[in-house]
């Protein structure tokens, strides 16, 4: 392929344009693969690494790892900034939304420059661009609003959800000493103990009980720490901890009461199993419907792989 025809460079040129800006990276793969010089190919006068950077498109930055010498900046700096200054900025709206809550955001932010910091020298850490600011300076200062909207949305969940966990252990803990049909007057047991329906009771009881005060210490201690760094992983792991904990008192006490409607009513009106189970099963697939994607958001985020890495084994230059 000849490349100094202008017109075959604008051509593929303006495809790797588009492909950056939306994220298709198997384009690029496919035209730098088979035409390497394409890999020099700027794009709002930035390398398509930087320009992936702008745009906050990971699987396009990710291209970086099929590549020999991983560098950004070989195509020197944009307007007295490196490519350390472009991952402080303010992300794109629309690449912003697209990840559920304002923590997670944050969040998402921070391992864009924790990630590209990886590619950066000791003294391009350091640079200053045109208005004398370093990266972390620019970041923090890109980030101000950011930072407080997620912290206020961080203990408007918290504290809702702790006054929830607050009252399931009330709940848990009075059940336990005010057993379903009550004691024996003889030797004070559980007039149920041998029942195997009042062994679940007290177990799922227990379980709600442990569940739902995990769940407070969580919560409350994301209202402690809320700083810049703890957007990483620290209060992620804090909240994911805690709305699951939460999950499972909420289950554990639906559990509890079922049982308790059982042992009580069984003899009287056996047909109530059925019924009682399938009510009670509602708050839960409520809170699993309503929680979901901001769950999933955080499992993902703390347990589940990176976004950033190596994509496959093929050697793009």
């Amino acid at each position: 392929m000849n490349f100094e025809d202008p017109i075959t460079w604008k051509v593929l040129g303006q495809a790797i344009y588009t492909a950056v800006r939306h994220g298709s990276h198997e384009l690029i793969e496919e035209c730098i693969r088979n035409y390497p010089e394409l890999i020099r190919y700027e794009v709002e006068g930035v390398n398509l690494f930087k320009a992936a950077i702008n745009h906050r498109q990971e699987k396009v930055f990710n291209l970086i790892y099929q590549i020999s010498a991983h560098s950004l900046d070989t195509m020197g700096n944009f307007n007295g900034e490196n490519a350390l200054h472009l991952a402080a900025k303010l992300a794109p709206y629309h690449r912003l939304r697209t990840v559920t809550g304002v923590a997670l955001q944050m969040q998402r932010e921070l391992l864009w420059f924790k990630e590209v910091d990886k590619f950066m020298e000791p003294a391009q850490r350091e640079s200053l661009n045109n208005d004398k600011k370093t990266p972390r300076m620019l970041f923090t200062d890109e980030h101000k609003q950011l930072l407080m909207e997620a912290q206020l949305w961080t203990k408007d969940t918290s504290s809702s959800s702790t006054v929830v966990a607050a009252l399931i252990v009330t709940i848990a803990f009075a059940a336990l000493f005010t057993v379903p049909g009550g004691n024996k007057d003889g030797d004070g047991q559980p007039r149920f103990i041998k029942d195997c329906i009042f062994l679940l009771f007290v177990l799922s009881d227990a379980i709600a009980l442990f569940s739902a005060s995990t769940s407070v210490l969580m919560f409350l201690s994301t209202l402690t720490h809320s700083s810049q760094e703890d957007f990483l992983y620290a209060l992620p792991l804090r909240l994911t901890l805690g709305l699951i904990s939460l999950f499972i008192s909420l289950a554990t006490t639906m559990i509890a009461f079922s049982a308790t409607l059982i042992l009580v009513l069984h003899d009287k009106i056996q047909w109530i199993a059925v019924p009682v189970t399938l009510v009670a099963s509602i708050p839960i697939i409520l809170f699993l419907w309503l929680q979901y994607p901001l769950l999933f958001e955080l499992v993902s985020t703390t347990f589940g792989k990176s976004i950033f890495g190596k994509q496959n084994n093929l050697l793009l230059h």
